[in-house]
């Protein structure tokens, strides 16, 4: 039987999780029990299972999140504001395929970040294309982008991504023009794909906190429709880590 010259065919069609499989099969006899059906099934089932897992990480790097969470380690200690069963039920993912949007609110600390870092996360997972902005940041490079030339090139992946976050948004009150690049953003995005959005400030406070009020209202009538709205609630995160890892090094001393 030649088989390295199979393997090596394998390689060079880039099917190398394939390749890897049937040698693997190759060096197992209780293989020889199963039809060839069955042990090509096998075959192609590695080959995909590559393949998927390859896409995944391929979203999850284009996707640039701020933060390495995941749902899993979300913590859902009473007083937080965070409902285990409302987190649970958007992992599932249908806001996303229903196209609705996520508004995460709460103090300085809370977790707003991680949590949209989180569900986007899940949602690579899942298959979704997913993208992380920072609303300060972006609006610097928006403003950059059209005087140079680059404004399409920078607005093609925020818009077509299935999962936008806008992170950190009011965190400095946004001008008028800001307001109106937010606009076109949420406006070419709204019942076509999903975004998260998190804030410092609670939601009833958005609109006092744009300058332009017409161009408020339209902001957060594409936003705030068909929107899953989760308010996080007590101490700073960071503060408690930081308390914990302070009293470790004194019991380590």
């Amino acid at each position: 039987m030649l088989t390295q010259p199979t393997i090596d065919k394998l390689n060079a069609m880039k099917l190398a999780a394939m390749a890897k499989a049937f040698a693997d099969q190759v060096q197992t006899p209780d293989m020889a029990q199963l039809s060839f059906e069955e042990r090509f099934a096998l075959l192609v089932d590695y080959q995909m299972t590559d393949l998927e897992n390859r896409r995944m990480r391929n979203r999850l790097k284009n996707a640039k999140l701020r933060l390495a969470a995941c749902l899993e380690d979300l913590d859902f200690k009473q007083g937080r504001g965070l409902d285990r069963a409302t987190v649970m039920s958007l992992a599932l993912n249908n806001w996303v395929k229903n196209h609705h949007n996520i508004l995460v609110t709460g103090p300085t600390g809370a977790g707003k970040s991680y949590l949209a870092c989180a569900l986007a996360q899940k949602a690579c997972r899942d298959g979704h294309s997913t993208l992380y902005q920072r609303v300060p940041r972006l609006m610097q490079e928006i403003a950059v982008a059209r005087l140079d030339g680059r404004y399409a090139k920078l607005i093609a992946p925020i818009s077509k991504c299935e999962v936008l976050i806008l992170d950190d948004l009011l965190i400095s009150p946004l001008t008028h023009e800001e307001q109106r690049e937010l606009l076109e953003i949420v406006e070419e995005r709204y019942d076509r794909k999903s975004t998260i959005v998190t804030s410092q400030l609670p939601l009833k406070a958005w609109h006092a906190a744009m300058q332009d009020p017409t161009l408020a209202d339209a902001i957060l009538d594409r936003l705030v429709h068909n929107a899953h709205k989760l308010e996080l609630k007590g101490e700073s995160m960071r503060r408690k880590r930081s308390v914990l890892d302070q009293k470790a090094e004194t019991v380590k001393g």
